[in-house]
Parts: C-alpha cells; structure tokens; sequence
C-alpha cells in the first residue's frame, strides 16, 4: 500500500504555488513459475508466507513513488494451485517456465494534484493506496511417471 502526497510548490517568485504531491507506487504481484528441476513441495513445509512489497511513497514535484518488484516463487511442474477459501482450482503447473498470477498487488495512492480543478486551486485531499490480495494457497503435486509397465493377465 503505498502513500501519497499532500504537496505544494514553492518557489522564490511563487507566493502561492499549486499542488505538487505525487502519486505512490503500485505493490507487488506474487506469481508461481514452473520449473522443470524441482521435484518436491518440501520447501514449502517451512516457508509457508510469500508477500510481495509495498510501493514507495510518492515525494513532492509531481514525483510518482517506485512501484514494488514482484514475487516469484519457484513451484515443481505438475502442481495444481487451489484457492483454500473457495476451494477453487486457479491453475496447473504444466510447462516449464510458465507463469500463473496467484495474488495481485495493491494499487497506488493518488497525490493532491489529483484533485485540483479550476475551483479547488490548493485541494487537501488525497487516497491511501489499496491493499493487495490476501489469498490462503494449496499445492497439490501430482507425479509424473516417465515408465509405464503393462503385461497381459494371467500369463505369469
């Protein structure tokens, strides 16, 4: 959730000077990456928090605040990914390399030049940014064999 701004512009010739409060910037997304190595969830046994970062602040002189990097956590393929709450099934890890969006980041607060307008000159409003989404995950993994052995019935 990043902060805004509630600025205004000074200089040596400007008494009265505008807004000048910048925006924040986005937090971050939490994606899942499959990847071909990994063959267990045992990581995940004790690392059970993924959280993205929040955006900065935005500063004074229009300045927009850095939006947060996102989050990549590494999952075995053949994973199935479930909303806990809903029991809803989001996605599965087949491909190598492929991306799934499991939580989005919050977006940013609005600075006080937002809401300036041709009556309100000095407006002293501003947003808080949004919260991102909080979401309970559950990892099913699911073996792939490479073999497979068949015979026929009864013939020893």
């Amino acid at each position: 959730m990043a902060q805004d701004v509630w600025g205004f512009r000074r200089e040596k010739y400007i008494p009265d000077g505008g807004p000048d409060g910048g925006d924040g910037g986005d937090g971050g997304h939490v994606y899942f990456r499959g990847q071909e190595g990994l063959n267990t969830l045992s990581e995940f046994r004790f690392n059970r928090l993924f959280r993205a970062k929040n955006g900065q602040p935005g500063s004074g002189q229009n300045k927009r605040g850095k939006s947060a990097q996102h989050l990549t956590v590494e999952i075995p393929l053949g994973t199935k990914v479930y909303d806990l709450e809903t029991d809803e099934l989001i996605g599965e890890m087949i491909k190598h390399e492929q991306i799934m969006l499991v939580a989005k980041g919050g977006f940013h607060g609005l600075g006080n030049t937002r809401f300036k307008s041709s009556t309100n000159r000095a407006p002293r409003k501003t947003t808080p940014g949004s919260l991102g989404e909080v979401r309970e995950i559950g990892l099913e993994m699911s073996v792939m064999a490479d073999i497979g052995f068949a015979r026929y019935a009864k013939c020893g």
